[in-house]
This record gives structure tokens, sequence and C-alpha cells, in this order.
């Protein structure tokens, strides 16, 4: 059983925050091995939306943030899933409660691996694969009222 759980970056709890960072530190920096600045700066901000699945023990399972980008573009980032809980459709989940109210246009920057969850909610691959942090990637863009 898992729990859905949102809030804009002013209104994380800290004891949400180091959950959230803590996950992101698990997957991106020590089994991803890669050494990348997570903390830009967005998390906090007013116009940030965190997401994310908890289990029964109240900790992530799966999160990703919504930020707004210059132009009115909102921008899909740090979709990560705990290795325990992967396959079983918790990024999915996500995804579409990040996306059920969305009229605006979205783009994201997946890891190449990951091209064909996002493409079931309309984001299609633009431009060619490029490193980031080692891993390669693909810009996905999906046009307002897609889905």
């Amino acid at each position: 059983m898992t729990t859905l759980h949102h809030a804009a970056g002013p209104d994380l709890t800290a004891a949400q925050l180091y959950a959230i960072l803590r996950l992101r530190a698990e997957v991106f920096v020590v089994e991803q091995d890669c050494a990348y600045a997570d903390l830009d700066g967005r998390d906090l901000n007013p116009d940030t939306r965190h997401l994310w699945l908890s289990g029964d023990d109240g900790d992530p399972l799966a999160y990703l943030r919504v930020l707004a980008d210059p132009g009115g573009v909102g921008r899909i980032g740090r979709v990560v899933t705990a290795r325990a809980a992967r396959g079983r459709g918790l990024a999915a989940q996500l995804m579409t409660a990040a996306l059920e109210h969305a009229t605006g246009e979205f783009v994201l920057d997946a890891q190449v691996y990951a091209q064909s969850l996002y493409a079931r909610f309309g984001f299609v691959a633009e431009g060619d694969e490029f490193l980031e942090d080692g891993i390669p990637h693909r810009t996905m863009r999906r046009a307002a009222g897609a889905g």
C-alpha cells in the first residue's frame, strides 16, 4: 500500500525534505555513481511541486518534482524510485498525478532507458542524446494539451 503526497517547496517539512534528498542521493549519487550538484536551489521555491509515494513506514518509495521554467513551461525532474520498490509502476503513478490537471507544455531530460515511460504520457524525444553526469539522456517535450 502506498500513499501519495504532494507539497509546494516552502511547505515541505524538514523531515520530508531530508527523506526526499536521502532517496535522491541513494539512487543518483550512490547507485548510479554520479557525483553531481543535486542541491540546485530550486527545491524550496514556491512554484516547485514535490510529489512522492510513501510506504507503510512513511519513507518515500518514489519521487519527482515539477519546476516552473521560464516561458511558462513545466519541467519534470528528479524522477526516482527506490531500488526495493522498482517494477511496481510507482513512477507512472507519479507521472499521472503530476500531469493530471496539466494544461501547458512540459519538458524533461530522460535517462535514455526510461524514454518509453515518458512516451506513454505524450512526451516526444527531441534533439540528440547527450551525456549528463556520464549517463545518456534525451530531452523530451509534451505539447500543451497532449496526453
